[in-house]
């Protein structure tokens, strides 16, 4: 209150009231605007200026596209295309640029508005941040995948936790694992996460070419060495200088050219074809193989001075059908490949051929998983996978009462998978993670024996009391 010139009493003006809506619209998270006929901005609620940045004032009676600076103005507006059709988008994802120029990932729906006679006057969107969502999207992420490795199972997890100190170390590494577990791939990943990252990446199969080739290809010749060779060609060890070189399938390797290879690793050493002066190399080496080294030596098909010299550091790679919980990843990752290099839109895979993955031993491991969704890829023009576009060998022989079991073998990956995340969020405090699946704690070990999950001795209760 104040006073007039007079002395007596000035009223106070009476704030506005808000209406009931008005109050409800302020009180939300999600940032709501509405726009008239000519697009202007006619409304906009507290949340809109937090997530965009800008303040009230400033928007209203303005072009929502300079306002609203989205990935969908233009010809993919929601709301354009709301009151165009007269039907509402839901939850369609994308993002803002805010006032200071971050880029922010929302969802959008709209509405249209109408008057008391049912006539169009304009339209409502209302859109969510999902930067916090995303943010952890992004960290959960990040613990299930090292590279262009991607897995959620304990014992790829195993591998990953010593991927980036094997990178950092210059020794020899050795990479065991059957056929299509994706033996290249890790060690392209080391190479990635090691200080030779800009170095070059040479791979060469030595099970793939006779020894006399295998041996020009891996050492190179010089010109004149023999009947054909017309020029210098520098061989793997000369190209992965300053890089890494990959010798996949080692164990193919005869015992005479394992003489020539023991040489190199010890003294970092070799002779060209008709050369007549060693070259030095200084390429890291990783060496692969789907074969057990240490029965070969017993055997006398491997020498056991190579073999000790290349078993400094080795990498165990667990085949698909001990990690089956990695299927749903693989799979979601080849069809977001897929659609890249074929420009489709495929939208996933459905869940009763999901079934039939999960059910299968994949003696081809995550190579044969691939190939196969490569392939129903092909058949699939849109939507989803289903099973008819599968490969024939993984339906030819299913039952009448298959389905149903392997829809049960899915669903306890899948729920072994769920049941471990809440284990390892909780420390393994077991009624904590009871409390988070929103389960009693007796149902939990009783899943827990059921699925055969292995669990540390001691309880995580401790952990949790301050």
């Amino acid at each position: 209150m104040g006073r007039n010139e007079k002395g007596r009493l000035k009223k106070a003006s009476k704030p506005t009231v808000p209406t009931p809506t008005e109050a409800i619209l302020e009180s939300i998270s999600d940032g709501v605007f509405t726009v008239d006929s000519d697009w202007r901005i006619a409304s906009f609620n507290r949340a809109a200026e937090e997530i965009t940045g800008v303040m009230r004032g400033d928007a209203l009676g303005r072009p929502c596209s300079e306002v609203f600076r989205s990935s969908m103005c233009g010809a993919d507006c929601a709301l354009q295309q709301t009151l165009k059709t007269g039907k509402p988008v839901i939850g369609k994802s994308g993002y803002i640029i805010g006032a200071e120029g971050d880029r922010r990932p929302i969802s959008v729906s709209t509405a249209v508005l109408r008057d008391a006679d049912g006539r169009v006057f304009g339209g409502a969107e209302t859109f969510r941040d999902l930067s916090d969502v995303e943010a952890l999207r992004r960290e959960l992420e990040g613990r299930f995948q090292v590279g262009d490795l991607t897995s959620r199972s304990p014992l790829m997890q195993r591998v990953f936790e010593v991927l980036p100190a094997i990178a950092a170390s210059p020794s020899t590494v050795l990479i065991l694992g059957e056929t299509g577990t994706g033996k290249e791939l890790v060690a392209r990943t080391i190479h990635d996460l090691s200080l030779r990252q800009r170095g070059p990446f040479v791979a060469v199969n030595c099970g793939a070419l006779p020894d006399t080739l295998l041996e020009s290809e891996l050492f190179g010749y010089k010109a004149g060495a023999f009947t054909g060779a017309t020029r210098d060609k520098p061989g793997r060890f000369a190209m992965a200088e300053g890089g890494t070189l990959l010798l996949d399938e080692i164990g193919e390797v005869s015992p005479a050219l394992q003489v020539r290879l023991l040489r190199v690793l010890q003294e970092r050493t070799y002779d060209p074809l008709g050369a007549t002066r060693s070259r030095t190399t200084d390429a890291r080496i990783i060496v692969a193989t789907n074969k057990d080294l240490a029965d070969q030596t017993r055997r006398g098909l491997f020498r056991e001075d190579l073999y000790y010299r290349v078993n400094v550091v080795r990498v165990q790679l667990p085949p698909l059908r001990r990690r089956k919980e990695d299927i749903p990843l693989l799979v979601d990752a080849f069809i977001k490949r897929f659609n890249r290099l074929h420009g489709k839109a495929i939208d996933g895979i459905a869940a009763q051929a999901l079934s039939l993955l999960m059910a299968h031993d994949w003696p081809g491991n995550v190579r044969e998983l691939e190939n196969a969704i490569e392939r129903a890829f092909i058949l699939c023009g849109s939507g989803l996978i289903e099973i008819a576009h599968l490969p024939e060998e993984l339906t030819a022989h299913r039952m009448a009462g298959a389905a149903d079991s392997h829809v049960r073998t899915a669903h306890d990956l899948l729920d072994a998978q769920s049941i471990r995340a809440a284990l390892e969020r909780s420390r393994y405090n077991r009624s904590a993670a009871a409390r988070a699946l929103g389960i009693h704690k007796t149902t939990l070990f009783r899943r827990i024996r059921r699925l055969g999950i292995i669990l540390p001795e001691q309880d995580g209760r401790s952990t949790h009391r301050r």
